[in-house]
């Protein structure tokens, strides 16, 4: 098993912790994690892209001429695709998008990004996200003393106001509970900060 050190919000190793290896150290599987971020956008996709036929564009429904015998080609509407602001020919309808995703594909996916980035070095474990206040500048304070300036993740196993209250307004900074967690947002941020309860959380219910 991993064992991974175990930090303060001070940035000072207070322990450590072991982690499980079918979740913490699994073989990087990039195709699944390719798949999970496609049906993760996927399913975001809100699908309300619409265009007109010609029946549902306005003009009147009159013959423009007769048939037969003026010279011009035959046209029946002014609502005909070939005309300009006419009706369109085989255009987007409302879908949806999502599909179904198969679990084991989905747990494979999110043991092979948490083993990613333990291994290359951007998962820090946190004793514990205790804050004093919900200030946005305390939140702040607590990701530069530990060394997570740019994009960052943080990972708790509970909801924690003050960290929610506190974190929200920050760019690049998201907070999700370890339930929720996806490998979409493990890939998308540069740092992951996760709490030791949660962890532990994921490194039990991940194991096969």
């Amino acid at each position: 098993m991993p064992r991974v050190d175990v930090f303060d919000l001070d940035n000072r190793k207070v322990g450590e912790i072991e982690l499980a290896d079918a979740v913490f150290a699994a073989p990087v599987n990039e195709a699944l994690l390719y798949e999970s971020v496609r049906h993760y956008l996927a399913c975001l996709r809100r699908g309300t892209a619409k265009t007109k036929t010609r029946g549902e564009v306005s003009g009147s429904g009159r013959k423009l001429w007769r048939q037969k015998g003026t010279g011009r080609a035959r046209m029946g509407s002014i609502r005909s695709p070939l005309w300009r602001h006419g009706g369109t020919v085989h255009g987007p309808v409302p879908r949806d998008y999502s599909y179904r995703l198969p679990r084991k594909m989905q747990l494979g996916a999110l043991r092979s990004a948490l083993s990613a980035k333990l291994r290359d070095g951007e998962m820090k474990v946190v004793k514990e996200f205790t804050l004093p206040d919900h200030r946005t500048k305390t939140v702040r304070a607590v990701l530069e003393r530990l060394e997570a300036r740019r994009t960052v993740l943080l990972v708790d196993s509970e909801e924690n106001r003050n960290l929610m209250l506190g974190s929200r307004n920050l760019p690049g900074v998201t907070l999700v509970a370890s339930r929720e967690v996806h490998p979409y947002h493990l890939l998308g941020h540069e740092r992951v900060l996760i709490s030791e309860a949660a962890a532990r959380k994921l490194s039990e219910a991940l194991a096969p």
